[in-house]
Parts: structure tokens; sequence; C-alpha cells
């Protein structure tokens, strides 16, 4: 294989990564940037909404008191789609239909998640609430991932920061605008669900009606699938696929940092502020507003940005660097103007990093034409493990130094910082784009 070639000069050899494919695609049109952006806040606004306000009142009406089952249900959900993702992935990429590969799987994905919501707004127990919830976890996800496949299948090079960026921007401000639209019904158990989700129909069905797929009839089948070639679609050979492994060790790396940083926001700012949990409430949604609009900054400057100068892997970097400066101010603080300097950088950093790996991702997926699915949900694990065991490790890291009731948060901080910094550094390394 010869070597590629940039403008800074011969890059090393690869192996067929996703980023030999050097055929590009066809631009695509406005229209279906535009309902591609809408289509996935679309979903945010009826998935994330029940996250962010409608699953903690159904638990709080069905078992007062017992707050910790919104734990176990978000957490049983995770754990159900980490799995089944791939499987999902595999599946479309091989589906056969008039439609195409990934339409059917929205429309079906946009039933499962209307029942979801439906059961998760008449369970009439926490078993069947957690049902609701797995059901939603499966159907919008379905949607939401094709909707990212589809992506993988149609953006050139050219465009995909600037779809990045703005997909970024779009379901940054979907769950606040969920809570808005939610909270008023919050005494009516089924229209606090549907609302939300009525705005993610009527976005998703936009998408599947007015964006054209090609018929995938025609295209051939690699092989036939068994349950052993199965097993095998949820593992790759990082050898074959170089790059898509740094992209994945960097997203991994990245995500088990925010992670660490996020889950005990509450009761970190509660420390250093002096002041209970209860009372930092109000600073953390006056924090989560001005986090949005940072996350914005960061998420449409690097996308927009890392198409025109048609640069990457420094994108990815600086929105790490970003992070993890803000991570380093926010362990030394002990006021309040500090703690809001260093989550207005960490947030700008999110914003970066979050929406041009998106487009790094997509310029070194494997087997773009016929896999693109699997690959896309082996991403999935990148960001599923993380958020599952970063929780498990940060617990063990507060107590380390420290006696009685102290915790040490500049220790879990410094080492989220590390880990997000690592994985810029792991993108930086990627050979086959700039």
């Amino acid at each position: 294989m010869n070597p590629t070639v940039t403008a800074d000069g011969p890059l090393e050899p690869t192996a067929p990564d996703a980023a030999a494919e050097t055929v590009d695609l066809p631009k695509v049109n406005a229209r279906y940037i535009w309902l591609m952006v809408l289509a996935q806040f679309g979903v945010f606004v009826a998935f994330i909404t029940p996250i962010a306000i409608s699953l903690a009142i159904r638990v709080q009406s069905l078992a007062p008191g017992h707050d910790e089952y919104l734990g176990y249900i978000t957490g049983v959900g995770a754990f159900v789609v980490m799995f089944t993702a791939p499987l999902m992935g595999v599946l479309s990429d091989r589906t056969r239909t008039r439609l195409g590969r990934r339409r059917p799987f929205m429309i079906g994905g946009l039933v499962l998640g209307v029942v979801s919501l439906v059961v998760m707004a008449t369970a009439p127990s926490i078993l069947v609430l957690g049902l609701g919830w797995i059901l939603a976890q499966l159907g919008w996800g379905q949607v939401l991932g094709n909707l990212q496949n589809s992506t993988a299948d149609r953006l050139p090079e050219s465009q995909r920061g600037k779809v990045a960026g703005l997909t970024g921007f779009a379901t940054q401000i979907a769950p606040v605008l969920g809570v808005v639209v939610a909270s008023p019904f919050a005494a009516d158990p089924l229209l606090l669900f549907l609302i939300p989700g009525s705005i993610g129909v009527v976005l998703t069905l936009l998408f599947v009606t007015l964006v054209h797929e090609d018929d995938s009839r025609s295209m051939p089948v690699e092989d036939r699938l068994t349950f052993h070639s199965l097993f095998g679609k949820y593992l790759f050979n990082p050898k074959q696929y170089p790059d898509y492994s740094l992209n994945w060790l960097a997203r991994f790396l990245f995500y088990f940092g925010i992670t660490l940083n996020t889950t005990f926001t509450a009761y970190f700012f509660a420390s250093r502020l002096g002041m209970t949990v209860e009372a930092v409430a109000g600073i953390i949604a006056v924090l989560g507003i001005a986090g949005v609009v940072a996350t914005t900054i960061g998420a449409l400057g690097g996308g927009f940005l890392s198409d025109r100068l048609r640069r990457r892997r420094v994108f990815v970097f600086a929105g790490a660097a970003l992070m993890a400066v803000g991570m380093v101010i926010a362990a030394f603080s002990a006021t309040l103007p500090v703690l809001v300097a260093g989550s207005f950088v960490t947030s700008v950093g999110l914003g970066m990093f979050a929406s041009v790996d998106q487009a790094l991702l997509l310029d070194v997926l494997p087997e773009r034409s016929t896999q693109a699915g699997r690959f896309m949900g082996i991403t999935g694990f990148a960001t599923s493990i993380p958020q599952a065991a970063a929780p498990f490790i940060g617990s063990a890291l507060l107590v380390v130094g420290v006696s009685g009731d102290e915790k040490n948060y500049t220790l879990l901080f410094l080492i989220a910082a590390v880990l997000v910094l690592v994985g810029g550094l792991a993108a930086m390394r990627i050979r086959s784009v700039r």
C-alpha cells in the first residue's frame, strides 16, 4: 500500500482502515442537513426528557423515598443497550428493503419508542417502569443510531464537522426544551411523557418521509449470519483498523474522564462552597444553562473550523486540553467565581471534542459502505463502559488519602484531567486524517 500524501507531507502507510476508502461521497444538500439536525433534536427531546425529569417524577410517585430506584432503572437500560447496539447495527447493515437499510429501523424504533412512553406513563409499578425505560432505550436508541448511521453512509469528509457541530448544538438544547415543555404536565403522567415524545415523532417522520434512501435490495450480503459469526461482529482487530482503534481509545479515555468529573458535581460544589446539596441545586441549574452556551460555542466553532481548515486532530486535542484545564481549575477552586470559570472552560472543551471527534469517527470508520452500523455500534462501547465503570472507580478515589467525612475531590478531578488529555493525545496519533 502506498503512503498517503497530504499538504503536510507523506503520512505513514496505514492498514486497510476506513480512511483508506479514498472515494469521497458527494455533498448532501441543505435539506438533508437540516432535517438530520431536527430529527436528532427531536429524538433527544423525546428520549432525554425522561432522564431529566419524567422518570424521577414517576419514581417518586410509585416508590416515595426510594430515589435509588432511578439509578437502577437507568443503569439496567444502559446495560441492555450496550450489548444490543452492535447487534442492531449489524442487522441494519444487512437489511435489504425498498426503503433502504436505515429507514426501516427508524420507523420500527419510532413505534417502539412511542409504546415505551405509554408504558412508562401508565406503569403501575417500578418493575414495569423499568421495562418501559428499556423499551425506550431500544426504540429511541434505534432511531438515533440509524440517523447517525445515515451520516456515515451519506456525508462527505468536507461536511462532517459542520453537521457534527450542528447536531451537537441541537442535542445540547434539546433536554432544556424538553424540561420546559414537560414541566407544566408534571401532574399528568401521560402528557408528561407524550408531549415531548410527540416532538420526536414529528421531527423523525419529517426525516423519514422527506429524505430519500436508495433501495438496498440489490446490495450484496457478505456472509451468512450465525451465532458464532454474530459474536465476532462485536470484536475487531485493532491492527487491521489502527486509526479507528485510536479514535475508540481517545473516546474511551475522554468519556471516562468526563464521567469522573460530572458524576459527583453536586457533592463537589457543596463541599467547596460549604453548602448543602439542596442549596447548590440552583447554582448548578444556572451553570447548566451557561454550560449549554459554552458547549455550543465549542461544538459549532470546532465543527465548522475543522471542515474549513480540513483538520480534525488539532481540534480534538484542543477540546481535550480545554477540558483538562477546566478540570484543573475546578480541582483547586475554593470560591464560586473560580468554580464557574472552570465549569465554563470545561464545557467549551466538551463541545469542541464531542463534535469534531464525531466527524473524525466518520473519517476513520471501517468498512463504511458495508458495515457502518456494526462499527458505529462498537463505538458505543467507548462511551457506555466509562459511564458504567467510572462512578464506582470515582467513589474509590474520593476516599484516597483522607479520613472521616472528607472527600478527595482534588485527586478525582486531576485524574479526570489526565484521562481526557491522554485521550486527546491518542487522537493526535491517528495518521490517515489531518
